[in-house]
């Protein structure tokens, strides 16, 4: 009988708080947000349409978290209109501060889908090429065959940054940058992984030599670049890019499943790959303005939203800075997952169905990348109950 009353009592603790700022994004968005200038307007969710989504989303929620547990930010949207919404856990355990909407959290690999997006935005600006060769840009980058599109989309075969700086006698442990890793890669031509072009093979330095690009291309440090050019015009106001020197003491932790925090290591200044903090409203707004003309050329979006991997038969592929699903059915499901110490998160978006969903922690667990099993909540995605996702 106890258990019962606490699962009645939790329920409507949810069910009043997650609604209560529900609505259309534009209304939950005044005071100290702003609305984007590349904000679309989509059409009103009816009441009956918001209460039947709705439930389905809470029982969803409190299947995987029936102890309220969460450790960050949960949202799921359509059409910019919050449908569920909730936080709880700590930034800082120590000092208590809880995690609430305008808490930045660590998004892992999900910095990627933003930092190809400010490539993108490049491209469509005509400073940069989609084949053009990172050599022309990069000058001693030592492989001449690269383009920036195989960075984009994990085709380059370049040896992952993390596992050759683990050798001593390449790596002395000192912070690492995004600069050393070129200059590693210059001075020791480590070989290929394969090919360029061959097959795919996800590596985080492809997004550590993406960020130099677009360093090259702004003249701008990739923090301030992130910011001018995406985070800013966003409305992205609770979002940056990490720096350990600044952001180290205020930034908020990471923690093990047993809540012992995760300490920085030589590899928490790389940026590109990782090291983007932000909130579930802020990447619904860089969601929603994935739909607006005057954000990005539809001729490149249409180039971002595709596989470029075919070699192995199967669902899963992956765009230009994104994951994706592919049904026999027709059914298509982007989404990014990330996971960097105890930080772990996914990003869904169902271009069809104008659907948003976000979830981030930062204590270590497997749970937010379940949250793409909803879609079938929104269409006729065949996502099997049993599917599962890894971190990236």
């Amino acid at each position: 009988m106890k258990l019962l009353r606490y699962t009645i009592y939790l329920y409507m603790g949810l069910f009043f708080s997650c609604r209560k700022d529900s609505g259309h994004l534009a209304e939950n968005l005044r005071g100290n947000d702003s609305i984007s200038p590349y904000y679309v307007d989509f059409k009103s969710l009816s009441p009956d349409y918001k209460l039947l989504k709705q439930n389905k989303i809470e029982q969803f929620y409190l299947k995987n978290w029936p102890k309220d547990d969460l450790s960050g930010g949960f949202l799921v949207a359509k059409n910019g209109q919050v449908l569920f919404e909730h936080y709880g856990g700590y930034a800082n355990r120590f000092t208590k501060e809880d995690i609430n909407p305008h808490t930045p959290i660590h998004i892992a690999s999900v910095s990627k889908v933003l930092t190809a997006a400010v490539v993108m935005r490049l491209i469509d600006t005509g400073k940069l090429e989609l084949d053009q060769k990172v050599h022309t840009l990069l000058p001693e980058f030592p492989y001449k065959d690269i383009t920036v599109k195989m960075l984009l989309n994990h085709r380059s075969g370049l040896p992952n940054y993390a596992y050759f700086c683990d050798d001593r006698k390449i790596w002395n442990r000192n912070m690492l940058t995004n600069r050393d890793i070129l200059n590693l890669l210059a001075k020791h031509k480590f070989g290929l992984y394969f090919k360029p072009d061959k097959k795919f093979g996800y590596c985080n330095t492809n997004y550590a030599m993406l960020a130099l690009i677009i360093e090259k291309a702004t003249q701008l440090n990739y923090r301030l670049a992130m910011e001018k050019l995406l985070f800013e015009p966003l409305g992205m106001n609770d979002t940056f890019v990490f720096d350990y020197k600044i952001d180290k003491a205020s930034a908020s932790h990471s923690y093990k499943g047993n809540n012992v925090q995760y300490g920085f290591d030589f590899l928490d200044d790389v940026y590109g790959d990782k090291n983007i903090y932000s909130t579930p409203r802020d990447l619904l707004k860089f969601d929603l303005a994935t739909y607006s003309k005057k954000f990005l050329d539809p001729k490149l979006v249409k180039q971002v939203f595709k596989g470029y991997s075919y070699e192995h038969k199967g669902v899963k592929n992956y765009g230009l800075g994104i994951r994706l699903h592919e049904w026999d059915t027709g059914e298509k499901l982007f989404y990014h997952n990330g996971w960097w110490h105890g930080n772990t998160s996914s990003y869904v978006t169902l271009k069809n169905d104008t659907v948003t969903m976000i979830a981030l922690s930062n204590r270590f667990s497997y749970k937010p990348y379940k949250i793409w099993k909803l879609a079938p909540v929104f269409g006729q995605y065949p996502v099997k109950p049993d599917d599962t996702e890894g971190a990236e």
